[in-house]
């Protein structure tokens, strides 16, 4: 028996799906149902709307099938006899008339249904395991708003009712740390109908912004990086030189101004090959490592925003490495070890997954080039020691990439970091960056493109769900909250607010009216890391009363005990 993938197991559970809602409903058209990294889905055509209500009824036929424990039966057939296999159903026909003549047409039988596939699937359903049904959306007919809308059920799976149970208890602890929803409650941002994809930064999310761009900027300079800014508005031009107009212009934002066009920067790479290019650079000035936060925007379609982890305006932790050949091993290594580093201190596990994107069938460059620089990049990661899973024609237009994705503390995987190796924009071809090499020569730079948070919306969203909104002490934006018992308190409590502010922390104080225990609530609620309680006798003993969101009451102390606690715990970033 080969080995039963999730993969597999999901794509054969869509079968099942299929033939249920075929079993349960009269009159149903099917058309595709795919897996997905998360489970799997299927879009049906039939005169009832399907609704969560009718979850309970597809699932007991999936599982009476399932127990059947039926054979998946792969076999290949010719067009006549697919269509005939095939005969009723609309959509299965049309998709079959896509296939070219001569072709072999790989068919899937489970029991009495047949589906027009290349799998693979499980051998017997039993190897499926427990199916979930989780939603029901409506979706165009081969994506075009052209076409019919069908129905789309998502569904998921688990290897028996106990993960599944803790995939469920995870989905609702996953809905309680939805970012929309704390974003809203900690007064962090919103995001405005009226503007879709764009970002309304409030001062409590902005503070977290800003000390993640800050914190950055700290690693950049340790590890060698030049930070500089370039335009946000860039003409046709360069945009056309660059390979972008041609393959990247749908998902630009393109203006005009006195006869010529210019497009809003959806990426920053051009940019930095041009501050390349003002000057003469030699080999000796290799690599330059230029970093920029720029302000990038795209032309998402509206249907795929999502809170602020895909937005249409965002900024990078972006940096361009432009190098010769023979650095490449020694910039990607380091851009590893930048990797880890920062996400330890975010608390992430370090078992990161690296997938190498290959060549995309829309590409620039000959095949030779995007072949070496596939080996290239291969290379480095065996030579660091890192495993790698190859993800067939999913690399940018211009070069492979690695990708790494990070889990969250919901077992969630995120892909953040990225790194790209680029012969083609500094090529002749493109935008002709040149250094002066050892034998006096001129020669075209690489480039490597790198990103480790990706975009900084993204990562605050991703950050907010992983810690559930109760961010580490020097991440949080109110680091610590003054809570004086009483009006007779005011001035010490400003006097205690003063020095703490003067050591470089983020502290509020709540001068209403409300009572202590009120206070303490309200401070809870805003997941604030620290409260401090002071009243006339702390006053007169020159101490405060403090409270810990992680260890609860740590009873009273000096203002330089505390200090000094505070001190150790931002100097240990990596606390979650």
């Amino acid at each position: 028996m080969s080995e039963v993938t999730d993969q597999m197991r999901r794509h054969s559970a869509a079968h099942l799906m299929a033939r249920a809602v075929q079993n349960v409903f009269d009159d149903v058209q099917v058309d595709i149902g795919p897996a997905t990294d998360e489970g799997f889905y299927y879009d049906f055509d039939l005169p009832h709307r399907l609704s969560p209500e009718d979850f309970p009824r597809i699932e007991a036929e999936i599982a009476r099938l399932i127990a059947l424990d039926e054979p998946f039966v792969r076999k290949v057939v010719s067009r006549a006899e697919c269509a005939q296999m095939l005969a009723g159903q609309t959509y299965k026909l049309e998709r079959l008339a896509d296939i070219p003549e001569g072709e072999d047409i790989s068919t899937y039988t489970v029991g009495d249904y047949v589906e027009m596939c290349r799998g693979p699937h499980v051998e017997h359903s039993k190897q499926i395991g427990v199916v979930k049904l989780r939603r029901v959306a409506g979706s165009y007919y081969r994506g075009d708003e052209n076409n019919k809308m069908l129905q789309r059920i998502y569904g998921i799976i688990a290897k028996d009712q106990a993960e599944m149970d803790a995939i469920l208890a995870r989905e609702e602890e996953a809905k309680k740390r939805d970012h929309r929803r704390l974003g809203t409650e900690l007064d962090l941002f919103h995001l405005d109908p009226e503007d879709p994809g764009q970002v309304f930064w409030h001062p409590r999310g902005w503070s977290i912004y800003v000390t993640l761009q800050d914190y950055m900027r700290r690693k950049l300079v340790k590890d060698g990086y030049q930070e500089v800014n370039t335009p946000a508005l860039m003409p046709r031009s360069l945009w056309e030189r660059s390979g972008h107009w041609a393959h990247y212009q749908q998902n630009m934002f393109i203006t005009e101004s006195e006869k010529r066009l210019f497009a809003v920067k959806p990426m920053n790479c051009p940019g930095a090959l041009e501050i390349f290019k003002s000057r003469t650079r030699s080999y000796k000035d290799l690599p330059l490592r230029l970093a920029e936060f720029g302000h990038c925007a795209r032309n998402e379609p509206s249907g795929t925003l999502h809170g602020i982890m895909r937005v249409r305006g965002f900024v990078q932790d972006d940096a361009h490495i432009i190098c010769m050949e023979e650095q490449i091993e020694a910039e990607v290594a380091k851009f590893c070890h930048l990797l880890k580093d920062v996400y330890s201190d975010f608390g992430f596990d370090q078992n990161m997954k690296v997938r190498l994107s290959t060549m995309p069938e829309d590409h620039v460059g000959d095949e030779a080039t995007w072949r070496k620089a596939e080996d290239a990049l291969a290379k480095a990661l065996v030579a660091n020691g890192m495993d790698y899973a190859i993800q067939e024609g999913e690399g940018a237009f211009y070069g492979p990439k690695l990708e790494f994705k990070i889990t969250d503390a919901l077992d969630r995987e995120w892909q953040c970091g990225t790194i790209q190796l680029d012969y083609q924009l500094p090529s002749a071809e493109r935008l002709n960056a040149e250094y002066i090499g050892a034998d006096g020569k001129k020669h075209h730079p690489v480039m490597l493109h790198r990103a480790v948070l990706g975009s900084l919306e993204r990562f605050i969203g991703i950050l907010i769900e992983h810690y559930a909104g109760a961010f580490p002490l020097w991440l949080a934006p109110e680091q610590i909250r003054i809570l004086p018992i009483s009006d007779k308190a005011a001035a010490y409590a400003q006097k205690v607010q003063a020095a703490l502010a003067a050591a470089g922390y983020r502290v509020e104080i709540d001068s209403s009216a409300e009572k202590l225990g009120a206070k303490i609530r309200a401070a809870t609620v805003a997941k604030v890391p620290y409260q401090v309680v002071v009243g006339p006798r702390d006053e007169a003993a020159e101490q405060i009363s403090v409270r810990s969101r992680a260890d609860g009451d740590l009873g009273a102390m000096k203002l330089d005990a505390f200090l000094a606690r505070l001190s150790a715990e931002t100097a240990a970033t990596s606390r979650a």
